[in-house]
């Protein structure tokens, strides 16, 4: 089969003259009688076609519907000078089709994609995510995604980091949220969890000399949704060994800078300013917030860190302390004899820190404990007995008991900074296949009943619940 070389319509502006081949979407037609026009969309933008009798493409340029996917070849040349459009890249030019062929014929779609898509039910959006996705909206809202995945690769590659995969399948792990459980078919009544965050193998990272490690993991969290939060969402995980809070922040302002000036964004404010959790409370009366005199402006970004949040709080259901960042997290400096003590547990200070902009939390982090005396008695206060620390925990105690350096990071929401960027208010318009706001899968539709065949060999046995 002889390759087909394609032209992309971004590359047609200066080259009139030229016969070429391109390939797309039919955007739009115009029928005027003798003369055919219409405009092919490829990803990189728009192109005027041009048919007349004269011209063996015209047969099929009349066949043609919105949304056909075609071959065209013919000859660029420059359009009129009063049939300019100063709104394309391609204006100045347009197509002569010599030969068309429909690649693939579209039916009506049930959806339109020439609008902002606000307009339509979001059930109806995702189920045909993939018409939903030629919206220009949501194009130009996943290019800038890729854009800031390329800046911050860019980036932590420079600064000497490493990126390392880790395991999704896993054991479950107090991270605040319900695990999803995975069933093992070879190890039947017993099942897996699927990493609501790579915490502990970043930590045990640190602990095999990896000193400066990043990845883009999957973390998979059976919450509640709403428009900041899926069951599944993309971290920008960072770790760092023998490093201190101010190494943390001033790496996460580099990289929020040069990724801002990037994308062509302004940041309100440089440095970003700090708050501690108390100050931020009483001057926001929250911890993320939006401190913009003009809170309607999308291209404005106002970054700032909150700093020295308290290490536990009270949870009134369980009526015991838990963590407030995540049980990993150390105390600071002076709340530490309180941790050995069990003194003041509800005034003791933590090395954890936020980034907030524009009123989301777009990251979180801390100085993780590497003692492992300290790691128990704050799984003590947590009102762990003995024996489930070790069988919850036991595999990274012992590990700090075999050198474990001072280290500390963050975990970047991807999802949310890329909608913040975006001028997007859910995360569901910078992510290619979300999941609906009651948890139903884009296109696919699950979840979904399994057969009764799959569920014995898994040793599974599914009860009927009366809804009545």
């Amino acid at each position: 089969m002889v390759a087909m070389k394609r032209t992309y319509t971004q590359d047609l502006a200066d080259q009139a003259g030229r016969e070429v081949t391109v390939f797309g979407w039919v955007n739009s037609r115009r029928d005027h009688g003798k003369i055919i026009f219409f405009d092919l969309r490829d990803s990189t933008g728009l192109l005027q076609v041009v048919s007349t009798p004269k011209q063996g493409s015209y047969n099929a340029a009349s066949k043609l519907t919105s949304e056909d996917v075609v071959k065209v070849v013919g000859t660029v040349q420059a359009r009129p000078k009063e049939n300019t459009n100063k709104e394309l890249k391609t204006g100045k030019i347009e197509l002569v089709a010599k030969e068309i062929e429909i690649i693939g014929k579209a039916k009506e779609l049930p959806i339109p994609i020439n609008t902002n898509g606000d307009e339509i039910d979001e059930m109806l959006r995702l189920r045909y995510r993939y018409l939903d996705l030629r919206r220009e909206r949501l194009q130009r809202n996943l290019k800038v995604r890729h854009k800031v995945v390329s800046e911050i690769r860019e980036v932590l590659d420079r600064e000497n980091f490493i990126e390392v995969e880790t395991p999704y399948l896993s054991k479950t792990t107090p991270e605040g949220a319900r695990d999803f459980l995975v069933p093992s078919r070879l190890q039947k009544g017993k099942f897996y969890a699927l990493a609501q965050s790579p915490q502990q193998y970043k930590q045990l990272l640190m602990i095999a000399g990896i000193e400066r490690y990043y990845q883009l993991p999957r973390a998979f969290r059976d919450e509640d949704l709403r428009a900041d939060r899926q069951l599944e969402h993309t971290q920008v995980d960072i770790e760092i060994a023998f490093v201190e809070r101010e190494d943390v922040l001033s790496l996460v302002e580099r990289l929020m800078i040069g990724l801002i000036k990037k994308l062509g964004k302004r940041i309100s404010t440089k440095p970003f300013p700090r708050y501690t959790h108390k100050q931020a409370l009483e001057k926001f009366g929250a911890d993320k917030f939006d401190f913009r005199d003009d809170k309607n402006d999308p291209d404005e970004l106002a970054f700032a860190f909150v700093t020295d949040f308290p290490l536990f709080e009270y949870d009134k259901e369980e009526k015991r302390w838990t963590f407030s960042h995540n049980p990993f997290t150390s105390p600071d400096e002076k709340g530490l004899k309180d941790v050995m003590e069990e003194k003041r547990i509800g005034e003791i200070g933590s090395l954890q820190y936020d980034l907030v902009c524009n009123g989301f939390e777009l990251a979180s982090g801390s100085i993780r404990i590497h003692d492992p005396a300290v790691q128990k008695q704050v799984f003590k206060i947590m009102g762990y007995s003995e024996s489930e620390i070790k069988e919850d925990f036991g595999h990274i105690l012992e590990a700090y008991e075999y050198g474990a350096p001072v280290h500390g990071g963050i975990a970047v929401g991807l999802d949310r900074l890329v909608a913040v960027v975006a001028g997007e208010s859910s995360i569901r318009e910078v992510i290619a296949f979300p999941v609906t706001s009651s948890g139903q899968t884009s296109v696919m539709e699950a979840p979904s009943v399994v057969e009764e065949k799959k569920l014995k060999e898994l040793g599974i046995e599914v009860k009927k619940i009366n809804k009545e």
